[in-house]
């Protein structure tokens, strides 16, 4: 019987990407981070992927298979699905080899993504909006290809894309002059963490290679665990860049073998991380770009006194989504708490709950509440923001001991989407 072995980026094809993609893909610093290196005690470098033209390592992939195919191939024009980075390659790439491109995204994408898909790809790309999910929008797209004999450019799980992506790689390697301990990198569908893992078991094979998934979308260590690569039911969208239901087939099996531990990192975290790097360096990225930072805490014993590489891989952040981000890192963090309040219906009870409850660094951000008639108490929803997570325990404890607490809405998710 006939065994299928895994396919890997050679060093040959990964540098003949490189030659391909040079004067479209930027090659991007490998900057050496104050902030993070005090924090964990360690010499933490930053691959700079969100300053790319595009904003993101996408432009690597997607260029390379689409220089790579001859003019028969690219005859009826290329096709790609995605709400993100990818179709911003792709778009920027049709620009450059003057190709014809379709691009589907779902109707509910932003406008500021269709804008810069469009911008990118000026004359030579033609934006579908379709469907309410990226499947929606990955049906429709197979099915234009498959009417008008088109080449679809898949994000991921693609040799060519693949090898384009590994040319980040050969950049870190190139600018580094030390020896890397560890190198985390951001898993969505596996192809920048296939491409960067197979170039650095071949060049650093010392380094341990750690790749890094959102808590809410877990699919390639859910697949790890079960033994095949498997498709997620359900996932939170929130750190799109990353948050994919199944890795692809193709790099699974690369992943699988090449990475010596894949961690996930809380939503939140990913959101605070968001804010201190803007915070203290000035440095803007999308929820996938702060992976590999994020996860940090739980190497902190580990990496002390190593040299450590993190791939910020894009900055493509809508900011539109800033107060979200600022909301779910206050939640991580302990600092924002939700309750259902029951406020006695007299006259004073505010200004008791204010008085009495409330702490000296305490702030109420969110009020809701109509008296009720024929009721000796009514409800109101109350957000409060603490300046110290310590401050809790003392907060419920007032709340308890002058009767108003009524539930605590953090730990109730069914009624929580409701305010986030």
């Amino acid at each position: 019987m006939e065994t299928q072995t895994t396919w890997y980026p050679s060093l040959e094809n990964i540098h003949r990407a490189a030659k391909r993609v040079k004067g479209t893909a930027v090659h991007t610093p490998l900057m050496p981070n104050l902030n993070t290196s005090e924090m964990y005690g360690a010499q933490i470098y930053l691959k700079r992927e969100d300053l790319q033209i595009v904003r993101s390592y996408k432009i690597r992939g997607a260029y390379n298979r689409m220089a790579s195919l001859d003019k028969q191939s690219l005859k009826n024009g290329v096709v790609c699905a995605s709400a993100g980075n990818h179709a911003q390659g792709v778009a920027y790439s049709c620009q450059i080899l003057k190709i014809k491109g379709t691009i589907f995204m779902p109707a509910p994408t932003p406008k500021q993504k269709v804008s810069q898909v469009k911008m990118f790809g000026k004359d030579f790309v033609d934006v579908v909006l379709i469907g309410d999910t990226f499947d929606d929008s990955y049906e429709a797209s197979m099915a234009f290809c498959k009417e008008h004999n088109s080449q679809f450019i898949h994000p991921f799980n693609d040799k060519e894309v693949i090898e384009g992506q590994a040319t980040v790689g050969l950049e870190i390697l190139d600018d580094a002059n030390f020896d890397i301990d560890y190198l985390f990198l951001p898993v969505g569908g596996g192809g920048l963490s296939s491409g960067v893992s197979s170039l650095f078991k071949t060049l650093s094979p010392n380094t341990k290679i750690i790749g890094v998934e959102p808590e809410g979308a877990p699919a390639l260590k859910n697949s790890l665990q079960i033994g095949e690569n498997s498709t997620l039911e359900q996932i939170d969208k929130f750190v799109d860049g990353a948050a994919v239901k199944r890795i692809g087939d193709r790099t699974f099996d690369i992943c699988k073998n090449n990475l010596d531990a894949v961690a996930t990192v809380h939503e939140g975290k990913v959101c605070s991380t968001i804010l201190e790097l803007y915070n203290k360096d000035a440095i803007v990225v999308e929820p996938a770009g702060a992976l590999s930072l994020a996860v940090l805490e739980q190497y902190k014993e580990e990496i002390k006194g190593k040299n450590v590489v993190c791939v910020l891989s894009g900055s493509n952040n809508d900011i539109s989504r800033t107060e979200e981000i600022r909301e779910r890192s206050l939640l991580y963090e302990g600092l924002k708490h939700y309750f259902v309040i029951k406020f006695p219906q007299r006259a004073g009870a505010l200004k008791e709950f204010v008085s009495d409850v409330l702490g000296p660094n305490d702030d109420i951000v969110h009020f809701e509440y109509s008296k009720k008639t024929s009721r000796e108490k009514g409800p109101a929803v109350v957000g409060i923001e603490l300046k110290n997570k310590e401050d809790f325990e003392p907060l419920i404890q007032r709340m308890k001991d002058r009767y108003f607490l009524g539930e605590y809405l953090n730990e109730k998710p069914h009624l929580f989407q409701y305010l986030i």
